[in-house]
């Protein structure tokens, strides 16, 4: 019974979270009809502000972080971040009914990181006595950045082959060579990738990313960008509740498999980062507060640099789909499971 009354307290307390009420409340006043509109300009400078916030802060906790203790880790959280998605690109994005616009943002979405998870990990270990390495809120961007652009760039892919496949064409990897045939277009991957990394949601990411890293832009961050970076993102969840609202008729036939992932998503997610965390803890002494981070981060989903990026990269895609299954699901079972983590570590390795 107490844990019945923990997952409706959880739950509860993410449908007051700011993300989730700002987004049914743009539902709430779509559903009665109101001729609220936020101007496109004042969306895409959101937008923008939003995106530059989120990498200033990875790129100056990458810059604050000891690279050779970081290296191997990162490429770790690399990898679980891909491989999150390529998973979910194979499951939920192939299921029947399921857009593959919409199932490949949401998988994005679980692959990336959400900073709030991974804050209630730390406090759950610090209140256990469990230590952990400083540099584990480095890892978030590496992750982040490489889960958001393999779904960005599949679910283009996704959409180019649609609109070639009634030619029946093949896409190549190749430059201006032949061998397309058809309506496939040699060299379709490359530009799909050259123009998703020129989008302007990845640009504007990438760019904190790399200023925070190489520059000193700590005053203007501290000053400018956190102060208004939780108003901006209430401004965008209302948007895109409205535009949810909009589209809401086309989950009706498959809810469930939202529902499904949802629930199932972060701990398959999570046991992946325990694994990848014990082969680090064994290669190179990751701690056993580490690992259960590392299987944190990987079991979260997305909930401040995932919404705006996919809005603006990959806008085919139902924010109903990807927002409402990672915040509303995906965020509260992850927490849930931070105990369950941390018992498997303890037993595996010791914490």
């Amino acid at each position: 019974m107490d844990l019945v009354l923990d997952i409706l307290g959880t739950v509860a307390t993410q449908f007051q979270s700011p993300t989730l009420a700002f987004l049914m409340g743009g539902m709430l006043i779509a559903a009665m009809g109101s001729k609220l509109e936020i101007p496109a300009p004042v969306y895409s400078m959101v937008v923008t502000l939003l995106l530059l916030k989120v990498g200033l802060s990875a790129g100056i906790s990458v810059r604050e972080a000891d690279l050779g203790d970081l290296l191997l880790p990162a490429l770790g959280a690399m990898g679980l971040g891909i491989g999150i998605v390529l998973l979910g690109g194979a499951t939920l994005a192939r299921m029947r009914g399921v857009p593959h616009a919409d199932g490949m943002a949401t998988v994005g979405l679980f692959g990336a990181v959400s900073a709030s998870t991974l804050a209630a990990g730390m406090v759950m270990l610090e209140d256990a006595g469990v230590a952990y390495e400083g540099f584990i809120g480095a890892l978030y961007p590496f992750m982040d950045v490489a889960a958001l652009v393999t779904a960005i760039v599949l679910g283009r892919m996704a959409l180019a082959r649609s609109a070639h496949g009634a030619g029946g064409g093949t896409m190549v990897l190749g430059g201006s060579g032949g061998g397309g045939g058809g309506a496939g277009e040699p060299g379709l991957i490359r530009r799909i990738l050259v123009d998703t990394l020129r989008s302007p949601a990845i640009s504007a990411l990438v760019l904190g990313l790399v200023l925070g890293l190489l520059a000193r832009p700590d005053p203007v961050y501290e000053t400018f960008y956190e102060p208004i970076f939780r108003g901006l993102l209430s401004i965008l969840m209302l948007i895109m509740g409205m535009e949810a609202w909009a589209r809401l008729s086309e989950l009706s036939k498959v809810a469930h498999a939202y529902l499904a992932y949802g629930l199932l998503a972060p701990v398959l997610h999570g046991l992946m980062g325990l694994a990848v965390g014990v082969g680090l803890h064994h290669a190179t002494g990751f701690s056993g507060g580490g690992v259960v981070l590392l299987a944190v981060m990987a079991a979260s989903s997305s909930d401040i640099s995932g919404p705006p990026t996919m809005r603006g990269a990959l806008p085919e895609a139902n924010p109903s789909a990807y927002v409402g299954t990672s915040t509303g699901i995906g965020t509260p079972v992850a927490i849930l499971c931070i105990p369950l983590f941390m018992a498997i570590v303890d037993a595996w390795i010791g914490l």
